[in-house]
């Protein structure tokens, strides 16, 4: 039997995922696995059996990953499968933005009689543009930036876009129309600019007053994907001046509410019932997974390796540096490291034993 903690609420769909070898609950002690979404792990007491933590989301922020790597606990998250939810939040971003729709609603519910010709008098002060012909500058073209994409071709934008690391599978992906193009230029010749990268320390403030002022005037901003990616003062200067029309922001912080010229949203990017299944099944999976089976896939802290189990044993390994050569039981290995760890997996017909140095973090044995 093995046990899984919940320490956020998680989608009740995870119930047809978890056979009866599984214990799932919110009072687990020293638990196997943890399924998650935004609580903080930092005071967390990481008990001695903990192997796996899945992240129902794409975001690790709330996850010591530095501590769980050193302790051998993988981490996963669940990329793309919020995607669907963020790019129809972007749209509406862009609309809202564009159209003064929040306004007209606020302005329509104070009238209290003849409606109608009230509406008719009064409906030019929130007339506002339409989006179709304007060009999108998407920054990031992974799982929702492509989807962004897709969706705005559709809708008649001209779309640019900037990834340095995009995967050759994600450029086949993008519509014939779509220009790949620098930052500078995103930034120049946008009237919407979205971003979807992590927050890294290369990418804290990315748009601040040095960007903001490259900006074609009267630019819309727009950031689903972490708040600490847009230098809030900086924005705040760049509305007043008339640079930014509007900033259109998913994590809300006490310095954007009630500014004229920001709309801000309660983090809704994954807010949806679809969204919310697609994280937890996914996460679900892949605990189950690396537990059962020692596949890695979507971890944030280890090296992804997974392949098909053919034999009756298999060992796992997780080391401190590449020392895979040093490792031969003669058995179907395949490794893989990434920064400063690694990951063997290895089958074998007979059960093999490891000799446990300073190099090695984790070995599990599994039996078919």
């Amino acid at each position: 039997m093995y046990n899984i903690q919940k320490l956020n609420k998680i989608s009740p769909v995870i119930n047809d995922i978890f056979t009866e070898n599984y214990n799932c609950g919110d009072d687990i002690v020293n638990p196997e696995g943890i399924l998650l979404r935004s609580f903080k792990m930092a005071d967390y007491e990481v008990g001695d059996r903990l192997l796996a933590i899945a992240r129902a989301g794409a975001g690790v922020n709330n996850i010591p990953l530095d501590v769980m790597s050193e302790k051998g606990v993988v981490v996963f998250n669940t990329p793309g499968a919020n995607a669907n939810a963020v790019k129809e939040l972007v749209v509406c971003g862009m609309l809202l933005a564009s159209r003064d729709i929040i306004g007209g609603n606020k302005w329509v519910n104070t009238l209290e009689e003849d409606v109608a010709k009230a509406t008719e008098k009064g409906k030019g002060n929130f007339a506002g543009s339409e989006i179709s012909g304007k060009t999108l500058g998407i920054i990031g073209l992974g799982a929702i930036g492509i989807l962004v994409a897709e969706a705005c071709v559709a809708l008649g934008l001209n779309v640019l876009g900037y990834d340095p690391y995009l995967s050759e599978n994600n450029k086949r992906k993008l519509d014939k129309s779509i220009k790949l193009v620098n930052l500078d230029t995103i930034y120049e010749e946008s009237d919407f600019i979205t971003i979807h990268v992590p927050l890294l320390d290369s990418t804290k403030n990315m748009i601040n007053a040095d960007t903001l002022n490259k900006c074609k005037k009267g630019v819309v901003i727009l950031n689903m994907a972490r708040g600490g990616l847009v230098n809030v003062c900086d924005i705040k200067n760049a509305i007043t001046s008339g640079k930014v029309k509007k900033y259109v922001v998913d994590f809300p912080t006490e310095d954007v509410l009630n500014v004229e010229g920001i709309i801000a949203f309660p983090h809704l990017g994954a807010s949806t019932d679809e969204a919310e299944d697609n994280c937890a099944v996914m996460a679900a999976n892949q605990l189950i997974d690396y537990i059962e089976n020692g596949n890695i896939v979507n971890s944030v802290n280890f090296p992804c390796v997974s392949k098909e189990w053919n034999t009756n044993f298999r060992t796992c390994i997780i080391t401190n540096g590449n020392i895979s050569d040093q490792i031969d039981v003669g058995g179907l290995k395949m490794s893989c490291v990434r920064g400063d760890y690694g990951y063997i997996i290895i089958d074998t017909k007979e059960a093999v034993t490891i000799d446990m140095n300073d190099s090695i973090l984790r070995v599990r044995y599994l039996t078919k």
